[in-house]
């Protein structure tokens, strides 16, 4: 058999195996499944805020995605794109466990497999997101007590968000652009796929906000679907997965930091997030959390999400949440390492292969692969700060040159010069 034969039987059998397990993980939704009703809420401050949320999740029957993905796992063969559909087919029969354990304490320890846990050990082996997201609060209290001025107001409506979204997405993607919608509720405010975007109607936003989430769920998220989606490409280069979640979340954290989107209240966010679930795994329970938060931000509405992004599929007497928060931090560490170390070894030509379709940075090896293969092409779309790469690579080189520095003896210096600077009023 002649090499291009060979080839072109591989691709046959290898997206055959690929468009079986994108139709059954196109089934397998989590935030839809985790979603609550609008009544919840409703009822929650009709309480006063004083009683646990009651919700109930309609049935799943998991081995009904299961057994069909046991069955892909069984006709793999044993190549590099063979070992990446057996880790995500492994991937989504947890999250189909996942599902249909919605409000038991099984529900989180398929969690913390898939998404990991605030007290995992990072890449470096000696940090835990817990402890990034606690240092990093602890830097901001000094800065809290700054006079920075008035805050960016956030008064523009979800409709005038929809209207700027569409004008982005139409202008990116042209008549692939995916819809925009204004909906009642929505735990985030405002979520991504490659078909629609849903903006919460009752979310209100300042200016900095809507460009951060044109950053973030368009040039990201739905730009990375798109792309997966290219002619040619292997179909699950466009799933939607939480395999890929952490590089997708940390890339999109990433593209608001690299634009000057991502503010200190973003950060907070973030930071407070991963505190929360920890707070939870401890055994605080959903009004505790809320608590938490609203001594934070003195803002009811957005307490109740920022606790019900933690609680949602969880038990919400406390000991068992949703971990998927803790990526955002985690993610946004990995893909910022990950694009120094590109740089400092002189391999910048990866850096655009994160666009290429959903995938973790794990996934990289693979891609080369599929390449050779001609299953996966160029990305199409890429964000602004992406397709022209002279500033980012001079901001990463300069980054790597610090990390370089032996910052001890140095803060030792400026702490004792600052103590010598009288306060500026």
């Amino acid at each position: 058999m002649s090499n291009s034969d060979w080839q072109a039987r591989e691709r046959e059998r290898l997206n055959h195996l690929s468009d079986r397990v994108v139709a059954i993980g196109s089934q397998l939704q989590v935030l839809s499944q985790l979603a609550w009703p609008l009544s919840v809420k409703q009822a929650f401050f009709a309480a006063r805020a004083e009683q646990l949320p009651e919700v109930n999740y309609p049935s799943f029957a998991a081995q009904g995605a299961i057994e069909p993905l046991q069955q892909v796992v069984a006709d793999l063969g044993d190549t590099p794109v063979d070992d990446w559909i057996r880790d995500t087919c492994n991937t989504l029969i947890l999250t189909a466990q996942m599902l249909e354990a919605r409000g038991t304490q099984q529900f989180f320890e398929c969690s913390k497999i898939i998404y990991g846990a605030p007290t995992d050990r990072l890449k470096d082996e000696k940090s835990t997101a817990l402890d990034l997201a606690q240092q990093y609060l602890n830097i901001l209290k000094p800065i809290s007590t700054m006079a920075l001025g008035e805050p960016p107001q956030a008064c523009i409506l979800a409709e005038t968000l929809a209207t700027q979204m569409r004008a982005a997405t139409s202008a990116m993607f042209g008549k692939e652009a995916p819809e925009i919608q204004v909906v009642e509720d929505l735990s985030a405010n405002a979520l991504a796929s490659s078909e629609r975007v849903r903006i919460r109607r009752t979310a209100c936003f300042s200016e900095n906000d809507i460009q951060q989430l044109i950053e973030h769920e368009i040039y990201i998220h739905v730009a990375t679907i798109l792309n997966g989606k290219t002619q040619g490409n292997i179909s699950l280069l466009a799933l939607s997965h939480p395999g890929a979640t952490k590089t997708q979340e940390g890339l999109a954290v990433f593209a608001e930091f690299i634009t000057g989107t991502l503010d200190l209240d973003r950060m907070r966010r973030l930071a407070d997030r991963v505190v929360a679930i920890q707070q939870a795994i401890d055994g605080a329970s959903f009004i505790d959390v809320y608590r938490y938060f609203l001594a934070k931000t003195d803002n009811p509405e957005q307490s109740f999400e920022n606790a019900r992004r933690v609680f949602r599929g969880g038990v919400v007497s406390g000991g068992a949440p949703f971990t998927k928060d803790i990526v955002y931090l985690d993610g946004l560490l990995r893909v910022h390492n990950f694009l120094r170390a590109a740089v400092k070894m002189g391999r910048a030509d990866c850096i655009q292969l994160l666009f290429a379709g959903r995938l973790d940075l794990e996934d990289l090896p693979v891609l080369s692969y599929l390449r050779a293969l001609g299953m996966c092409q160029r990305p199409r779309f890429l964000a602004p700060w992406a397709k022209d790469l002279r500033y980012l690579l001079c901001y990463l080189s300069y980054s790597s040159f610090l990390n370089s520095i032996d910052m001890s003896k140095v803060s030792a210096h400026y702490r004792e010069l600052l103590a010598n600077v009288g306060e500026v009023v």
